[in-house]
């Protein structure tokens, strides 16, 4: 009797989490419930970067944007801003948009409400030291929701993405992401790459290769007239698609 009552409490443990985790994620995701996965505007693509600040791909990150002229969005984790403050204030400096990634790259899948509502209340003020604005864009750690996400989130607008390439992995971005990118659709598609490679299951100096094929990307994107925009400038524009 005990074992079976042991592996029915089991059971009932694997089953709350799953509600709690696998299906909202599944939900919010495929019917695009309260979340941005596209521009409106047409031929104008928004590049976003996650997982940094990092003190050294981050910074040769915002140099080839400059050198290109390119405007980008980057979701960044609390406890890297305060760590590397003068990143933040350069971005916004030069333009781009700050979004929370949470203050830890954790999970909402092992978050509790108060737990994920203090990751997002942390995140935002360390953002809003270094920028004096409200925070506006807020993307989960690997697109995971919970029950509560889109309640605690109200404030903010969820961003995901279209496309999405592993860059994360050195051998990916080696074998296929440049022409990943190429191929990419040019209306209104909100690319997702990372500028740091010190998170769970990341290769360290995968950004370093991310960065060589973004170069090139990006030189022959300005060739072929294609517009990029971050997206507090698709906000402004009224150019965000947020499906409810």
């Amino acid at each position: 009797m005990k074992g079976i009552f042991k592996v029915a409490i089991i059971g009932l443990i694997i089953l709350l989490f799953i509600f709690y985790t696998i299906i909202p994620t599944v939900l919010i995701r495929k019917k695009s419930i309260g979340i941005t996965k596209r521009l409106l505007e047409q031929k104008t693509l928004s590049l976003t970067f996650d997982d940094g600040p990092d003190p050294i791909y981050t910074i040769q990150l915002l140099d080839l944007l400059k050198k290109y002229g390119v405007k980008a969005t980057f979701f960044v984790v609390g406890h890297k801003v305060e760590r590397h403050p003068e990143i933040i204030e350069r971005m916004h400096k030069e333009g781009h948009t700050i979004g929370i990634h949470h203050y830890q790259h954790v999970s909402s899948w092992f978050l509790t409400p108060f737990a994920l509502k203090k990751q997002l209340i942390k995140t935002e003020k360390a953002i809003r030291e270094c920028i004096k604005e409200d925070v506006i864009f807020y993307r989960p750690p690997w697109g995971h929701f919970n029950v509560f996400t889109l309640l605690l989130s109200r404030k903010y607008q969820i961003i995901m993405w279209s496309d999405i390439f592993s860059d994360w992995k050195v051998h990916k971005v080696k074998g296929s992401l440049l022409e990943r990118l190429r191929a990419t659709n040019d209306s209104g598609s909100v690319l997702l790459l990372h500028d740091s490679g010190d998170t769970f299951g990341a290769d360290i100096e995968a950004p370093r290769y991310m960065l060589e094929s973004l170069e090139v990307y990006l030189k022959e994107s300005k060739q072929r007239g294609l517009t990029f925009t971050s997206l507090h400038e698709a906000y402004q524009n009224r150019h965000i698609k947020r499906v409810i």
